[in-house]
C-alpha cells in the first residue's frame, strides 16, 4: 500500500492538472446525479417491526383515515383576548378550503367540532332532565293506578259483602235471583275496570323499564363522554384554537411539499389579530446543511492551519479540498434520495465528517511534506514519500472510521444504517482526495507552501544534504539489509538534529545523543493515570441517568413556529395535548352494532383508570366492527417520564373483558419505540465495532496491550462524552450559553452515532501517536524513552488535528435544530476528551508504566498476523527524501 501511494503521490505531483481535471469531472458527474436523483428528505424517523408499526399496519387495513400522519395548526389571538366572530369566520374559511391540499385526508375545524362536543354534553344534561320528568310522570301515573286499584279492591269487598248478605237473607228465590243478577252486572263492570287498570299498569311498568334502559344508556354515554372532558379544540378563554390536519400518507412517506402546502395555505391570508403556528409534524423540515456556525468553525480551522503551517497557501489546501470532498459526498448521497427514503440528518452527518476528516487527513500529508522540505528534500520525491508514509497512515485511519460507520448497518435500523453509509462515503472521498488531489496541489505549489524564511532554511538543508552525497565514495560500506535489517535502516539515513526532529533522530540511531527528549517519571505517570481516569469518570456521572428520546416542539428554537405551537398548546390545553396517543382495540368477532357502545365504555374505563391519563375519547370503529380506535391524552408532554411509562403500562394491560387486545401508536409512542430500539442495539454495535477495530490495531501495532489500552481509553472518553451531553441537554447545565432552553431526553440515536464516529477518530489519534512510539522502540530506543520520543514527534499534528475537529464540530452547535446541535456538541466534546485527556495524557502514562511489555505479542500470533507497515518505514529506506535520483 505504501509503495502504491508513493507512486500515486509522485504521479499526482508531476501530472497535477490531469488529477485536478479528473476530480473536476467527478464533481460534474456528481452534480448531474444530484440534479437528476435528488427528491427531498424526510424529517421523520422509523424502525421496522416496532409495536407502533404493527398498530399502524392494522389501521391501514381497517381504519385507513387514521393511519396517516397528523399535524396541528394552532391559532391564538395576539393580545390574548377571546376570538371574535370575524376571526372565527376567517379561521373556519381557511379550514373549509384546506381539504383540497395535497395528501390531506381530513381537516377538523375547531369551532364546529367544539360546538358538537358542547352540544353532546348539553344533550346529556337535557336528556337526563327529560328522563327525570318522564320517570316522575310515569311514577305519578303508577301512583294513580295504585289508587284506582285500591278503589277497585274496596268496591270488590263491598260487592262480596253484599253478595254474602243476599245469599244469607230469607228472600224469595225470584227476588234473590234478581238482586244477585244486579250484583253480577256490577261485578262485570268492576272486572272490566280492573282489566283496563291492569293494562294501564303494564304500560306504566313497560314505560318505567324503558326509562330505566334509557337512563342506563344515557349514563353510559355520559360516562364515556366524561372521560373526554379534558379534550378541547377551543381553549376555555376562547383565545386559542387548534385545527387538526390528517394526512393520507404515513409520516415517513409524507413529502415536505405537502407539509409546506399546509403552511402556505394557513399563512397566505392572515386573520387580522390572530397569530398562527404549526407543530413539529408539519413545521419540522430539513435543517440547513451549512450555516453561520459552520462557517465560523471552518474559519477557526483555517486560522489554526495558518499558525501551524506558517503559510496561507498551505493552509488553504486542506480547507479547499475538504469543501470539495463535502460537496461530492453530500451530493452523491442526495442523488439517491429519490430511490431510498432518507432522514434529514443523513447528509448533515456526512458534512460534519467530511469537513473534519477532510481537513485533518490533508493536514497529515501536508505537514509531513512540509517537514521533509525543511530537511532539504526535493519537492516531487517529498510529495511521494509523504503520500506513502503519512498517506498510508491516513488510509488506515480512514479505514477504521469507515468500518465503524458501515457497521451501523448491522443495527437493522434503516435510517441509521443509511446515515452510517453516507458518512462512510464522505470519509472515503476525504481519503481519496487527501492521497490524490492534495499531492497534485502540492506539486503545483512547489516550495511556495513555505514562507520565504522557511524556503531559505530548506535550501540550506538541501545543500547540506548534497555534501554527503558528493563524498559518497569515501563513505563506509553500506550494511547488508538482509543480514542486519534494523542496522541497515538506521545507517540509511544521515544524522539529524535530535531536538528539532526527535523521531528522525531515533530512526538514524542517534538515540544516545537525544538529550532534548526525556521520559517522564514513573510517579508522574501513575498520578497522570489516576487523575485522568478519575476526571473522566466524574464527568461521566450524569450518564447514569441518561434518557433517550426524540426532540419535541419544546426543544426547537424559541423563535420557531414549532416551539410556539408547542408552547401555546401547553398553556391553553395542557401538556398532554402535545402528546396524544392512538389506542386500538380488537373487537370480538361478530360484535353487534348495539354492543359497540358497551365495549367502548369497557375499554375507555380501563384506559381512563391508568395513572397519568387526562382524557380518553373513542374516535372511530371500522365498518365490520372488528377494530375500534381511541384517543388517549396523557397528563404530561411527549418526552415526560410519566408518558413513557404510560405507553408501557397500556401495552402491558391484559385483554379487556378477556378477549379485547389493545395496541398503542401515535407520535409519542413511535418516538418511544425508536428510542428503545436504538438502546437495544447499542451494546451489540459497540461490541462489533470495537472487536473489528481491535483486530485492525493488532495488525498495525503488533501488540495485544496497546490495542487493549486504546480501547479502554476510548470507553472512558465515550462515557465522559455521554455524561457531558446528558448534563447539558437533559439536566440543562450551561443551557443558556449553548442554546438549550428546554432540557429533555438525549437524542435517541446520538449514543450509537457517537460510538461509530468517535471510535474511528480516537483510533486515528492513537495511530499517529502510538506508531511513532513503536517506530522509536523498533529502532533501538528504550521503551520509556520511545514513548516520550513518539509523543514528542506526533503531538503537534495530533493537537492541530484535534483543535480543527473541535472547531468544525462546534460550529454545528449554533444550529437551530436540536438534532444537529446535540450531534455537534457530542462530537466536539468526544474529540476534546479523547484527544487531549486520553491520547495525550492517559495513554502515554500507561505506556510508560507498561514499558517494553506494551509491545508484547505471542509468537504464534506474531507468525499469523500480517506485517502492516503503517508508517512506511520500508518505503523510506527505498525512497529516502533527500535522494534526488
Amino acid at each position: 500500500m505504501a509503495e502504491l501511494l508513493h507512486r500515486l503521490g509522485t504521479f499526482a505531483a508531476r501530472r497535477a492538472w490531469t488529477v485536478i481535471v479528473a476530480w473536476t469531472v467527478i464533481v460534474g458527474v456528481v452534480v448531474g446525479g444530484f440534479l437528476l436523483g435528488s427528491k427531498g428528505l424526510s424529517s421523520s424517523f422509523d424502525i421496522p417491526g416496532t409495536a407502533s408499526g404493527d398498530v399502524i399496519a392494522k389501521l391501514q387495513e381497517e381504519l385507513p383515515d387514521f393511519s396517516g400522519a397528523s399535524g396541528a395548526v394552532v391559532f391564538r389571538t395576539a393580545d390574548g383576548s377571546a376570538l371574535t366572530d370575524e376571526q372565527k369566520s376567517g379561521i373556519s374559511g381557511l379550514v373549509a378550503s384546506a381539504g383540497d391540499l395535497p395528501d390531506v385526508a381530513r381537516v377538523t375545524g375547531p369551532f364546529s367540532t367544539q360546538q358538537q362536543l358542547d352540544e353532546q354534553r348539553q344533550q346529556v344534561v337535557d336528556g337526563r332532565q327529560q328522563l327525570a320528568d318522564a320517570r316522575a310522570q310515569a311514577e305519578s301515573g303508577a301512583q294513580q293506578l295504585d289508587a284506582g286499584t285500591a278503589q277497585l279492591d274496596a268496591g270488590q269487598q263491598q260487592l262480596d259483602a253484599a253478595r254474602a248478605q243476599i245469599e244469607a237473607a230469607p228472600l224469595p228465590t225470584a227476588q234473590k235471583q234478581a238482586q244477585l243478577e244486579a250484583l253480577d252486572q256490577q261485578q262485570a263492570q268492576l272486572d272490566q275496570q280492573r282489566a283496563a287498570l291492569a293494562q294501564q299498569q303494564t304500560q306504566v311498568t313497560d314505560g318505567l323499564a324503558q326509562i330505566s334502559a334509557q337512563e342506563t344508556q344515557l349514563a353510559d354515554g355520559a360516562e364515556l363522554l366524561s372521560f373526554a372532558d379534558a379534550i378541547r379544540l377551543v381553549s376555555d378563554d376562547a383565545s386559542t384554537a387548534i385545527v387538526n390536519v390528517g394526512f393520507s400518507e404515513p409520516r415517513l412517506e409524507l413529502s415536505e411539499a405537502s407539509k409546506d402546502a399546509v403552511v402556505e395555505h394557513f399563512t397566505a391570508e392572515p386573520v387580522p389579530g390572530v397569530d398562527v403556528a404549526f407543530n413539529t409534524e408539519i413545521a419540522q423540515g430539513v435543517p440547513e446543511i451549512l450555516g453561520v456556525g459552520e462557517a465560523i468553525g471552518v474559519a477557526i480551522a483555517a486560522i489554526v492551519l495558518v499558525v501551524v503551517l506558517g503559510s496561507v497557501l498551505a493552509a488553504a489546501f486542506p480547507i479547499v479540498t475538504a469543501l470539495v470532498g463535502v460537496a461530492i459526498g453530500a451530493m452523491a448521497t442526495l442523488s439517491f434520495s429519490g430511490v431510498v427514503q432518507m432522514a434529514s440528518v443523513t447528509p448533515i452527518l456526512g458534512v460534519m465528517l467530511g469537513l473534519a476528516v477532510g481537513i485533518d487527513y490533508a493536514l497529515f500529508i501536508l505537514y509531513r511534506h512540509r517537514r521533509q522540505l525543511l530537511q532539504g528534500a526535493e519537492v516531487v520525491e517529498s510529495i511521494g514519500l509523504a503520500n506513502g508514509t503519512a498517506g498510508n497512515a491516513v488510509v488506515f485511519a480512514g479505514t477504521t472510521v469507515i468500518v465503524a460507520l458501515l457497521a451501523l448497518n448491522i443495527t437493522g435500523i434503516p435510517f441509521l444504517g443509511l446515515m452510517g453509509t453516507a458518512g462512510a462515503v464522505s470519509v472515503l472521498v476525504a481519503v481519496l482526495i487527501a492521497v490524490s488531489l492534495i499531492p497534485a496541489l502540492l506539486g503545483l505549489a512547489g516550495r511556495r507552501i513555505l514562507t520565504r524564511k522557511a524556503r531559505a532554511r530548506a535550501t540550506a538543508a538541501a545543500d547540506a544534504m548534497e555534501r554527503p552525497r558528493r563524498a559518497a565514495g569515501s563513505a563506509p560500506a553500506p550494511v547488508d539489509s538482509a543480514e542486519h535489517p534494523r542496522r541497515a535502516a538506521r545507517s540509511a539515513e544521515p544524522p539529524v538534529d535530535s531536538a528539532e526532529h526527535p523521531r528522525r533522530a531515533a530512526r538514524t540511531g542517534s538515540i544516545a545523543t537525544v538529550s532534548a527528549v526525556k521520559p517522564m517519571s514513573t510517579l508522574r505517570a501513575v498520578l497522570t493515570m489516576v487523575i485522568a481516569t478519575l476526571a473522566l469518570l466524574v464527568v461521566a456521572i450524569p450518564a447514569l441517568s441518561m434518557r433517550l428520546g426524540l426532540p419535541d416542539g419544546g426543544s426547537e428554537a424559541e423563535d420557531s413556529t414549532a416551539y410556539q405551537a408547542f408552547t401555546w398548546t401547553d398553556q391553553a390545553f395542557g401538556a398532554g395535548a402535545n402528546a396524544p396517543l392512538l389506542v386500538t382495540a380488537a373487537l370480538p368477532a361478530g360484535t353487534a352494532e348495539a354492543d359497540v357502545q358497551g365495549i367502548q365504555l369497557d375499554v375507555a374505563r380501563e384506559l381512563f383508570a391508568q395513572d397519568d391519563v387526562a382524557a380518553v375519547a373513542p374516535v372511530a370503529v371500522s365498518e365490520d366492527r372488528s377494530l375500534a380506535a381511541f384517543q388517549v391524552i396523557p397528563k404530561e408532554g411527549p418526552n415526560a417520564v410519566s408518558t413513557e411509562q404510560l405507553v408501557r403500562d397500556l401495552r402491558s394491560l391484559p385483554a379487556v373483558d378477556g378477549d379485547i387486545e389493545l395496541g398503542v401508536a401515535g407520535a409519542a409512542a413511535i418516538n418511544i419505540d425508536i428510542s428503545e430500539g436504538l438502546a437495544d442495539v447499542l451494546p451489540i454495535y459497540l461490541v462489533v465495532v470495537v472487536g473489528l477495530s481491535f483486530l485492525i490495531m493488532i495488525m498495525v501495532f503488533r501488540s495485544l496491550l496497546v490495542p487493549l489500552i486504546a480501547t479502554v481509553g476510548f470507553v472512558l472518553s465515550l462515557v465522559a462524552t455521554y455524561g457531558a451531553v446528558t448534563a447539558v441537554f437533559q439536566w440543562g447545565w450551561l443551557g443558556g450559553i449553548l442554546g438549550v432552553h428546554n432540557p429533555g431526553p438525549i437524542l435517541s440515536f446520538l449514543p450509537v452515532i457517537l460510538v461509530g464516529i468517535l471510535f474511528g477518530l480516537a483510533m486515528d489519534y492513537q495511530l499517529f501517536l502510538a506508531t511513532g512510539m513503536r517506530e522509536a522502540w523498533a529502532h533501538g530506543a528504550a521503551p520509556r524513552l520511545a514513548v516520550a520520543q513518539g509523543f514528542r514527534a506526533g503531538r503537534t499534528v495530533v493537537t492541530t488535528a484535534a483543535i480543527i475537529m473541535i472547531a468544525v464540530f462546534s460550529g454545528f452547535i449554533a444550529s437551530d435544530a436540536v438534532i444537529i446541535k446535540s450531534m455537534g456538541l457530542g462530537l466536539a466534546l468526544g474529540v476534546l476528551f479523547d484527544a487531549f485527556i486520553v491520547r495525550m495524557l492517559l495513554i502515554p502514562a500507561i505506556m510508560h508504566v507498561l514499558g517494553g511489555s506494551a509491545w508484547w505479542l505471542p509468537r504464534w500470533l506474531d507468525r499469523i498476523v500480517p506485517n502492516v507497515d503503517v508508517e512506511g518505514s520500508a518505503l523510506e529506506r527505498r525512497h529516502p527524501a533527500h535522494d534526488d535520483a
